[in-house]
């Protein structure tokens, strides 16, 4: 979620994890697109390489968002886009992403110029997309390169880059400091379990290290201790699993350390539960995505000013100290009406500075900033900070952390056409590993069985 303040009361799990970019596509809705590009082939693709000027576009164009904050941050970019394009009408439509942009993308009925959609999603729907290589050409050095990788399929650019999901690590000061522990030594994973294990010493109902109930953000989870911190993701560049290997093993291993020592508590991430746990100190050591910002400033009141962020620890000395959890991109269905409209405004919006200091700083949404993400622009991050500082942090800089996070995130991050599914197997397996249900070994080879069996073989 994108957030600074309080969420509309009743807000559900679900829709926040909406306002997250978490949604993605349903199985049923990969599937479909799945069999529509077979192995992530962008071999029907058209590209589309040529724009109006600024006094030559005209028309109208609507543009699919999830109906929710990030909708409202975009429409407030509108009228800096209009005053470069006067002639352009945009329609900024919320919908529900998951549900309708698969079928309409495959239909061909009413289909948007643009829209929004997670990175774990795009593989899926390359055939029915423009290349946007050539259009992407002047801003591919300026952009972190992993997000670059996530958008290519078929060596084509067919998403546009928007936000950075690095992970970092949150803790509570005063209970670290409690329990005799100097944060900045915190710099292995070895260290992070010292810490818990120091924290449990000192509170025996301590847990504080959580341990994610939903398959789907345990997968994603797990693929952030992976995936650029140890150099591996599901897949290789030649699109052979991954899973059946050292960097697999250690983060799973490492899982498992928590689990068995009741090191970690079991719970659903902006959960009530979870909400409680991280308030009233039974969770307090959080390697997670940039987003767990979300709840320290819309949910954690009685320990609102405790917490404190930093870079998530190293895998081996030296190692990367960055991760990616989530994300989510631009596109621009082949069968548009108006793409070069849509190519425009989201020219404007990412790469402009005027648009990303629009989405990414104080505005009438947000007044501190869009801090639950980063742009994937390297000249926007290596800037001044576009979020302010925040109470909650004890005022410590979240941008100067998760900026730094941001640029270091390796390349080479390639994600499958299946990869929302494979939460049904690794997801699922996870689940009972943590639950002392199944050993490292097994959820492995379990793993790698389900997801060839179901969804290599089948793509």
């Amino acid at each position: 979620m994108t957030a600074n303040e309080l969420p509309p009361r009743g807000l559900s799990r679900r829709g926040a994890l909406q306002l997250l970019g978490f949604a993605g596509l349903g199985t049923a809705a990969v599937s479909a697109l799945s069999a529509c590009a077979p192995g992530g082939s962008s071999g029907n693709t058209k590209a589309l390489s040529a724009v109006p000027s600024s006094t030559a576009a005209k028309g109208e164009a609507t543009l699919w968002f999830n109906d929710d904050d990030l909708l409202k941050v975009f429409k407030t970019v509108v009228p800096s886009f209009n005053a470069k394009y006067p002639q352009v009408k945009l329609n900024l439509v919320g919908v529900d992403i998951g549900t309708k942009l698969a079928p309409t993308l495959i239909s061909g009925t009413g289909v948007p110029d643009g829209s929004f959609a997670a990175d774990g999603a795009v593989g899926a729907q390359a055939a029915e997309l423009y290349d946007l290589t050539s259009l992407m050409k002047p801003y591919v050095a300026d952009t972190v390169q992993y997000k670059l990788d996530v958008n290519t399929v078929g060596g084509k650019l067919v998403g546009i880059p928007w936000d950075t999901d690095p992970g970092l690590f949150f803790y509570r000061e005063d209970i670290l400091s409690a329990a005799g522990v100097d944060p900045a030594q915190l710099t292995s994973y070895d260290a992070l379990l010292d810490a818990a294990r120091a924290v449990k010493g000192k509170n025996p109902n301590a847990r504080p290290i959580p341990l994610e109930q939903d398959p789907n953000l345990g997968m994603q989870w797990l693929m952030m201790l992976v995936s650029q911190q140890q150099g591996s993701g599901l897949v290789d560049a030649q699109g052979d699993l991954t899973i059946d290997t050292d960097a697999y093993r250690n983060a799973l291993t490492w899982i498992k350390k928590v689990a068995d020592e009741n090191l970690g508590a079991r719970c659903e991430f902006a959960s009530t539960a979870q909400i409680a746990l991280a308030d009233n100190g039974t969770i307090s050591i959080v390697p997670w995505a940039i987003w767990f910002n979300f709840l320290v400033q819309t949910a954690l009141t009685k320990s609102s000013g405790k917490w404190r962020v930093s870079q998530l620890p190293a895998w081996k000395s030296g190692g990367a100290r960055s991760g990616v959890m989530g994300g989510s991109s631009f596109i621009i269905p082949a069968k548009a009406a108006q793409p070069q409209l849509a190519w425009l405004f989201y020219e404007h919006a990412i790469y402009s500075p005027e648009g990303i200091k629009q989405v990414f700083g104080p505005n009438t949404v947000y007044p501190n900033g869009l801090n639950t993400a980063l742009p994937s622009v390297k000249s926007a991050l290596s800037g001044p900070s576009l979020f302010n500082a925040l109470p909650q942090l004890g005022n410590t800089s979240l941008w100067d952390v998760a900026a730094q996070a941001s640029l270091g995130i390796p390349a080479g991050y390639h994600v499958p056409t299946w990869f929302n599914q494979a939460a049904n197997y690794l997801g699922a397996n996870l689940q009972l590993l943590m639950d002392g249900k199944m050993s490292v070994d097994d959820v492995i080879k379990q793993s790698v069985s389900g997801i060839k069996t179901n969804l290599v073989q089948r793509a």
